[in-house]
């Protein structure tokens, strides 16, 4: 087997192969871009899930057909202490600009850059050390106040109008949204609603953990009549399959059917995890078609990746404390966990425990299915805890 042509790519973001399952999602998307490029109304999309699921690749593939169809695209990134302006006004900058090459007469482009301006005055947005200069005079009066909540859909307003003037759609796409504070998902939500009423040229499709509805929802209770929130979820057995499959003979080889059946048991569907499984099974053959013996042979390897990698990395951040939780959280088995059953594992008070649980939430560790229960976001975490319990019981003792 050629590990040069292995078709498969684990890693964050990475396309695989084969896209399967997700034709509905994308099927949603095609039909929200279409229908905002008509100026009929139509929910902005925030798709949710646990880690490893693919939002962030469903996220790419929906720039790419927003970008066949003509649009102006925007993709940023959200992560802990870093704030939305920051992250919006170099991108609503470069916007701008770029809409001002467009032929065409009217000056609303220069008016948005203006209003750009006013904004990053008032927010007093700046990268590192770098002040972000325009070379225009601000539009006084208009997202100058300094509230977020007034300013941003007056901004989205005047980007929104520049483009509708040039002919053209702007689509802003956003990762890990749940990042963001309750002001800036409340501004957010203020702001499409102003797009949907006025049925401006703008857009926003999202990606983020199981909380992102609740957040929402707190943020503003007229949420739910502007977004939809499609939940992504595992594949079906019929769907990793295809996932495996077709890739791997679109290169010539095969996989035996035991085989993907044993990669499907141990990967729960979970899109991250085929991708592992797939690559080190491929890189571990002989020769086609990959067996049941091959994939088995293969576990531990990719346990060790995975646990080294994948769930290392947000294992580390951790406290102490918080470790403790998750810990009581796996002993217990797959979950959902009821708070007070982490509770008794851990020999405390429920009441003590509410502080940690905020933490872990707010890491995006973990979420709340249903009131009372507790889930982790990272799927088979609950497997690595177990398998990680005793080393972290050794250093604890320490």
């Amino acid at each position: 087997m050629d590990k040069i042509k292995n078709p498969f790519s684990p890693g964050a973001g990475s396309p695989p192969p084969e896209l399967a399952g997700r034709d509905g999602i994308l099927e949603q998307a095609r039909i929200l871009l279409g229908r905002i490029r008509e100026k009929r109304p139509e929910k902005s999309i925030l798709l949710t899930g646990l880690r490893g699921v693919g939002k962030t690749v469903l996220l790419n593939e929906i720039e790419r057909i927003a970008t066949r169809a003509q649009y102006h695209t925007i993709l940023i990134e959200a992560y802990e202490d870093k704030r939305l302006a920051s992250l919006l006004v170099p991108h609503l900058r470069s916007l701008l600009y770029s809409l001002d090459r467009i032929a065409g007469a009217g000056n609303k482009v220069r008016k948005g850059i203006g209003v750009l301006k006013s904004f990053i005055g008032a927010i007093k947005v700046s990268l590192g050390d770098v002040e972000f200069s325009i070379d225009v005079e601000p539009e006084r009066g208009s997202a100058d106040s300094g509230d977020l909540k007034v300013d941003l859909p007056n901004l989205f307003t005047a980007v929104a109008e520049a483009a509708e003037e040039k002919g053209t759609v702007v689509a802003i796409l956003i990762d890990e949204i749940q990042y963001f504070n309750q002001s800036e998902l409340g501004a957010l939500i203020m702001a499409m609603h102003k797009m949907q009423q006025r049925q401006l040229p703008l857009v926003l499709i999202g990606a983020g953990l199981p909380i992102l509805p609740g957040l929402v929802g707190e943020s503003k209770s007229y949420a739910e009549r502007l977004f939809s929130f499609p939940d992504i979820g595992p594949l079906s057995e019929l769907d990793a399959v295809k996932a495996l499959q077709d890739p791997v003979r679109a290169a010539g080889e095969e996989f035996e059917a035991s085989a993907l059946h044993e990669i499907f048991r141990m990967t729960k569907g979970y899109p991250y995890f085929l991708q592992e499984w797939g690559y080190q099974a491929w890189n571990n053959a002989d020769s086609s078609p990959i067996t049941l013996r091959i994939v088995e042979d293969t576990t531990a390897l990719v346990r060790t990746r995975l646990d080294e990698n994948f769930f290392r990395v947000r294992f580390d951040r951790l406290t102490p404390r918080e470790k403790q939780y998750l810990r009581g959280m796996a002993e217990i088995g797959p979950g959902p966990y009821r708070t007070g059953d982490i509770a008794d594992v851990l020999r405390v008070k429920i009441t003590t425990l509410g502080p940690v649980r905020a933490s872990l939430i707010k890491k995006g560790m973990i979420f709340s299915p249903a009131h009372g229960d507790m889930a982790f976001t990272v799927p088979l975490f609950d497997e690595f805890m177990r398998r990680a319990i005793p080393k972290f019981q050794q250093k604890m003792e320490q």
